[in-house]
């Protein structure tokens, strides 16, 4: 029973990841990078630091980094050095980053 109740929660899971995948894929988004931007929304205005994202992060990332540099790139986050320490970088998400979750919002919750 236990086998057979863990294969039907990998099979709805594995449903439930292609579905988003598949509408966030027109938006040229991974799941994590989706993800990503869904933490920054919620951190606000403040952003946060990259370990702090990632140790919200659904699925973990190693190169979270990477990953927001390449969000940067996009115009959907921006970066900012804290001025008493240089050595902290904060993300925060930007209006572009707001504006597609709001496109994806209702497609991914159809989901």
């Amino acid at each position: 029973d236990e086998e057979e109740v863990y294969l039907n929660i990998q099979r709805t899971a594995e449903a439930l990841r292609w579905a988003v995948a598949e509408v966030l894929k027109a938006e040229d988004l991974t799941p994590v990078q989706y993800n990503v931007l869904r933490i920054l929304r919620g951190a606000g205005s403040q952003g946060l630091m990259c370990n702090e994202i990632s140790d919200r992060l659904v699925t973990k990332d190693s190169d979270i980094t990477r990953l927001v540099v390449r969000l940067e790139g996009r115009g959907l986050l921006e970066r900012e050095r804290d001025e008493r320490d240089r050595r902290i970088i904060y993300s925060r998400i930007t209006e572009a980053g707001l504006d597609l979750l709001a496109k994806l919002d209702e497609p991914v919750k159809d989901c």
